[in-house]
């Protein structure tokens, strides 16, 4: 019998009432727990009553970072309804895709992205449209809230449910909705609990976008279950993040970013006097993070703990912690609590000696169903429960697991992953191009960018500007490649794969 389901904001609301739970901003809004719940019980009343939302129908959210979005989530949760978060850094075309395979039912957006909204509605036919307008009392989004009815019934539900579906870039170029339970939202929050020291007492700055798994479950959604105190930003800002984190009366515990974040901060003129000793925890993740970064924090108080997790896994797998921030430098960690993980081959067999580079396959209630539409990607990448990360590892003699480099093809830019065969899908919609190759490269400020290999048709011309400028217009900025390379021919081997470790120098050594 699947365990079920409880309301984390509601028992708070009836435990600690006046506790934060929630600051935002932009807005300069602050809820406590019992508010806070208050506006989610409004929320989900209108969306079943008002709305006709029921159980496992999609609700998406096209909208910058605010409160509004964790009052959505926690509303959805309620009704049974699945959360659909979307990336707002995505085109149309790119959009209209995921769109089209969730089919969500209702759609909330910012007023920044209305034209796209409209858009999409018209392309994929969403029954309804709800404007957000973060702190704007006479908003849609608040009247709804105000003319909420006073009973709804909630959702029995059980870890099994869906709680969310959030897309990643597909291998094939077309993005998977990942299925994200509620058990994996549970667990996620206990498997960080402990490790990353969150208790009623956390404060999280929550900076990345919340159409991340990172955004929503580190560490926001573990602070919610602990009954802690999380503040929103809109955006990312190197030097509000930084003023806010180094001001002590502000009493902030907790911060999480991706290797740039960390970066940006450190190149503000702030940051040489700036001291971080009063939080306990600031965690990276997202992509591999440079020494010199790591480096960089430890004078101010605070050592960078780092971690590895993906979509799938919603996400913490691997946590770094205590001292082995220091004498482990560079290491992902240990698994976490409700989680195993392995190492296997290309045959798929298990490696059990130190040092050895294999593939990381995860296994535990943190581990995806599958993904939503794909039962043909889902039974690629599961094995008997064991799902395959894709990302090369090994293991030291400690334990201590180390990320090599991507298994696959995959390159991450500024924390967000890319899959070159996307972006090759588009380059090759140019009718000059005869072959094209996309690899991440390293960029000093993003981590990775791309690169594109071209090899032209027999008495076509083509320029590297041209390239770039049809990229531009069909795939989100992060995407897109930052330079070109023309070559007679793609290398291949003997059945006609393009052998990329050919292309660039990571391949070296």
């Amino acid at each position: 019998m699947a365990t079920r389901v409880f309301d984390w904001i509601a028992h708070h609301a009836n435990r600690s009432p006046e506790s934060i739970a929630i600051t935002d901003v932009h807005s300069n809004r602050n809820w406590t727990y019992a508010a806070f719940n208050r506006r989610i019980s409004q929320l989900a009343g209108s969306l079943a009553e008002t709305y006709r939302i029921t159980r496992g129908d999609r609700v998406g959210v096209l909208a910058e970072n605010s409160s509004d979005i964790f009052e959505i989530q926690f509303a959805c949760a309620r009704l049974g309804a699945v959360f659909l978060p979307l990336n707002w850094r995505l085109t149309v075309p790119e959009l209209e895709f995921i769109v089209n395979d969730a089919a969500p039912k209702i759609l909330f957006h910012s007023r920044q992205f209305e034209t796209h909204a409209t858009e999409i509605q018209a392309l994929c036919g969403i029954e309804q449209l709800l404007l957000l307008d973060n702190g704007s009392e006479d908003s849609p989004y608040e009247n709804a809230l105000a003319q909420a009815p006073d009973e709804y019934s909630p959702a029995e539900l059980d870890q099994d449910d869906l709680y969310a579906i959030l897309y990643t870039s597909g291998t094939t170029g077309l993005p998977k909705g990942a299925m994200i339970t509620h058990g994996m939202v549970f667990y996620n929050a206990v498997n960080l609990g402990a490790p990353a020291l969150i208790t009623p007492q956390s404060k999280h700055l929550s900076i990345l976008p919340l159409f991340h798994i990172a955004g929503l479950n580190v560490f926001a959604n573990p602070v919610f279950h602990a009954g802690g105190t999380v503040v929103v930003t809109q955006a990312f800002d190197p030097a509000e993040s930084l003023a806010l984190l180094s001001d002590p009366t502000n009493g902030f515990t907790h911060f999480f970013g991706v290797p740039a974040n960390y970066l940006f901060i450190s190149q503000q003129p702030a940051f040489v006097d700036a001291d971080l000793s009063h939080l306990k925890v600031c965690g990276v993740g997202g992509a591999p993070c440079a020494l010199s970064i790591l480096e960089a924090f430890n004078p101010k108080g605070v050592a960078v703990q780092q971690g590895y997790g993906m979509t799938e896994t919603s996400p913490a797998v691997l946590w770094l912690e205590g001292e082995a921030t220091v004498k482990k430098l560079g290491s992902a960690g240990l698994p976490v609590l409700h989680n195993e993980v392995q190492l296997t081959d290309d045959n798929g067999e298990v490696i059990l000696e130190p040092d050895e580079i294999g593939e990381l396959w995860v296994r535990g209630p943190n581990v995806t169903p599958g993904y939503w539409n794909q039962p043909d990607a889902t039974a690629q990448s599961i094995t008997d429960g064991w799902l395959h990360t894709g990302d090369a590892a090994k293991r030291d003699t400690d334990g201590y697991y180390f990320i090599v480099d991507r298994w696959k093809d995959m390159y991450i830019s500024g924390g967000e992953n890319v899959y070159p065969a996307e972006v090759e899908n588009v380059i090759y919609q140019m009718p000059e191009v005869a072959e094209v190759a996309v690899i991440g490269i390293p960029d000093e400020r993003w981590g990775e960018v791309g690169e594109a290999i071209i090899a032209v048709k027999p008495e076509a011309t083509i320029a590297a500007d041209a390239v770039l400028e049809h990229c531009s217009g069909r795939l989100a900025r992060y995407k897109q490649p930052k330079q070109v390379r023309f070559v007679e021919a793609l290398p291949r081997n003997a059945t006609g794969k393009v052998l990329k470790r050919e292309l660039t120098p990571k391949s070296e050594g």
